[in-house]
């Protein structure tokens, strides 16, 4: 994936993450092949899920456990598919800690 296209990729995926959950404290970031996707509480930005590219514009999900191990989410799709799979799964933890 070059690095400008997975820069749009990412930036694409942020923006489509933060309109389906109806907030803003959620941030993307390219590493290697992967796009993370993290929650921002605080200060602090924690590793929620990640997307890896399996081909041209089809995408895999995962995971973080609590013990940092990648657990895969059963499916595959594109960038929009993957958006809608991961806050439909995983919409509890992208939310923002209100303590």
């Amino acid at each position: 994936m070059p690095a400008l296209s997975a820069k749009h990729h990412a930036s694409e995926l942020q923006r489509q993450l933060r309109t389906l959950l109806g907030q803003d404290q959620i941030v993307t970031q390219v590493h290697g092949r992967h796009l993370l996707i993290k929650r921002v509480d605080d200060q602090d930005q924690i590793v929620v899920a990640r997307l890896s590219e399996l081909s041209r514009s089809r995408y895999g999900a995962a995971f973080r456990t609590h013990s940092g191990r990648w657990e895969p989410l059963l499916d595959y799709g594109t960038l929009d598919e993957m958006a809608q799979l991961v806050v439909t799964l995983l919409q509890p933890n992208l939310q923002p800690d209100n303590y």
